[in-house]
């Protein structure tokens, strides 16, 4: 399926499927296309995944601008390997996952962090909760490790990061996370997802309305450099 293709959604729950031990990395995306992802993902997936998240990645690694936001962790793609592990072992610990799941999740985020790593990546425009920034993960030093990676990031030029303070109340426009997906061909699509279902949506009065609510959540937010003075503080253990 190709990315850009208008007029399409896509629901899907978690499959129950499971496979053999190991996990091949992810293949080369072929351009235009989706199935060399699907066909990867389909190889790798052991249950820990939504059904349909492979054709959401295989956009996203092609995407020229990606706008996120997340509440209570920090988005998969700006997660530190060690934050990302300590999140999965925790699901471990709570039964929710098995060793070689998790270690299958850790492993399917470091290969969408590497697909946009490329000569001209995309314009990356984030938006998080602060919850995200103050909700402690994987101890102190993980913590500290991730808030600095947030820094990092904010001074790329191809970044915009932003927190929503708690005090925006009810302005803020979304209760769950979501991503917006500009592609080369100027089209969107936009990806929500619940704990156990995934709704990809490339429909237009959808995506335009999701990326209105997107602006507004931006105008509430902090500014950039208002974000990252309180993740500087929160690394300094103020307040």
């Amino acid at each position: 399926m190709r990315c850009g293709t208008s007029g399409a959604s896509t629901r899907s729950r978690r499959g129950s499927e499971r496979g053999a031990a190991g996990r091949p990395r992810l293949p080369a995306a072929s351009p235009g296309t989706t199935e060399s992802f699907a066909r990867g993902w389909g190889e790798i997936r052991h249950g820990s995944l939504l059904e349909g998240y492979p054709e959401y990645v295989g956009c996203e690694a092609r995407a020229v601008e990606l706008r996120m936001f997340q509440i209570g962790v920090i988005p998969g793609l700006l997660q530190t390997p060690a934050y990302a592990r300590a999140m999965e072992e925790g699901n471990v610990r709570r039964g929710t996952l098995t060793p070689e799941q998790a270690d299958e999740r850790v492993a399917v985020l470091m290969d969408r962090q590497a697909a946009l790593v490329r000569p001209r990546p995309p314009t990356m425009l984030v938006v998080m909760d602060e919850s995200c920034v103050r909700r402690p993960i994987g101890g102190a030093e993980v913590m500290d490790e991730q808030l600095r990676h947030l820094v990092k990031f904010a001074q790329l030029p191809n970044s915009m990061l932003q927190v929503a303070p708690y005090d925006i109340g009810e302005r803020r426009p979304f209760n769950l996370p979501i991503n917006l997906l500009t592609m080369s061909d100027r089209s969107m699509i936009a990806y929500a997802e619940s704990q156990a279902q995934g709704h990809l949506d490339r429909e237009a009065t959808f995506v335009l309305s999701v990326l209105s609510a997107y602006h507004q959540l931006q105008a509430e937010s902090l500014s950039q450099a208002e974000s990252v003075a309180m993740i500087e503080q929160l690394r300094k253990g103020a307040p």
